[in-house]
């Protein structure tokens, strides 16, 4: 793990700035007038998963805005993990509200502020960068596939359909879900925050 935290702590600064350029990108879901902005949004994600070492990522359309499906698999004897994300973002309205404009990231206190920065660019990208990390240092011990949607925001309209669609591909041991905070009685999970 020593290897690792290294990595991690020599490549901060780029990784800080490679999320900043994620969150200079509007990718408001709800209004059309971003329609634009959530496909370059789509676009920068599977670019940011091919440089973490993925072997193959795209960008997946459907009736609405598209997912983002990349994966890095070792081997078929290991276990798989599938990393759950999304990319569009809530309106940043009212703008009297923000300090700063809301898709120009700033580092106030040690805290990232900007539309995106907790809900849900930050934590997708961690894994992304964890990604990168264990191909990087050959300590990645599971398969890993990642499914990154651009419709959360507006209530995932098109999620179950491509998942129906795809089951194959999607297939895994276990998910993990960068975003969430409702979780279901009857499904086993376990809920943490940095």
């Amino acid at each position: 793990m020593e290897h690792l935290d290294t990595y991690l702590e020599q490549h901060k600064e780029r990784f800080t700035e490679e999320l900043f350029e994620l969150l200079r990108i509007p990718s408001v879901s709800a209004d059309p007038k971003y329609r634009d902005d959530v496909k370059r949004c789509a676009e920068a994600v599977k670019e940011s998963l091919l440089k973490a070492g993925a072997d193959n990522a795209e960008v997946c359309p459907t009736a609405g805005h598209p997912i983002v499906y990349g994966e890095k698999l070792v081997g078929p004897d290991k276990p798989t993990v599938l990393v759950y994300g999304h990319y569009d973002v809530q309106p940043p309205d009212p703008m009297e509200l923000w300090d700063s404009p809301p898709f120009e990231p700033v580092i106030k206190n040690g805290n990232i502020y900007a539309r995106g920065s907790a809900d849900d660019k930050g934590q997708f990208y961690m894994h992304v960068k964890a990604l990168e990390a264990m191909v990087k240092n050959d300590a990645l011990p599971c398969n890993i596939k990642f499914m990154i949607e651009g419709e959360e925001e507006v209530g995932s309209k098109n999620l179950a359909i491509y998942v129906r669609e795809n089951r194959e591909k999607l297939k895994a041991d276990v998910v993990l879900i960068s975003d969430t905070a409702m979780i279901a009685n009857d499904v086993p999970s376990i809920n943490t925050g940095l």
